[in-house]
């Protein structure tokens, strides 16, 4: 079995395990379409919040998650945004890698996104197979994270 170019360590034959977090289930739908279209990839899970993203990560331990910036908490209301809960998750399991998607523009961003922890930005527009898997291959985004 030979290692995947450009992620050191990764098994071509093994899964990279994906949680997707948004609020919005048409998105979450639609983001788990692609993941599973996309050979040597698999959602173990999925969350509606930050919150339940943190518990996830800690309960399934996903190589990688795709993060909506934009979200309420639990309740829908007062919650913690995608962006805190990739500084918390990545500060509790810093081999996570998280990659933000929004409506936003790049450089409409809320500054503290890349200094979250997150290795890549992907407007919900742009997100598709060879996205995800480019940003997998290469460990994110080199211009995308804090100089």
């Amino acid at each position: 079995m030979s290692p995947d170019a450009g992620a050191p360590g990764i098994d071509v034959d093994v899964d990279v395990s994906v949680l997707v977090v948004d609020d919005q289930p048409p998105f979450r739908d639609a983001a788990r379409a692609v993941v599973d279209r996309l050979a040597g990839f698999c959602v173990v899970a999925e969350a509606d919040s930050g919150e339940s993203a943190i518990e996830l990560v800690d309960q399934f331990h996903p190589q990688l998650v795709l993060m909506d910036i934009n979200m309420g908490g639990m309740d829908g209301v007062d919650g913690i945004d995608g962006i805190e809960a990739t500084a918390r998750i990545t500060a509790r399991h810093p081999e996570t890698m998280i990659v933000l998607l929004s409506t936003y523009e790049l450089g409409d961003l809320p500054p503290t996104a890349r200094t979250s922890g997150a290795v890549a930005y992907v407007n919900k527009d742009d997100f598709g197979g060879r996205v995800l898997r480019r940003l997998w291959e290469n460990a994110g985004d080199p211009e995308f994270r804090p100089t």
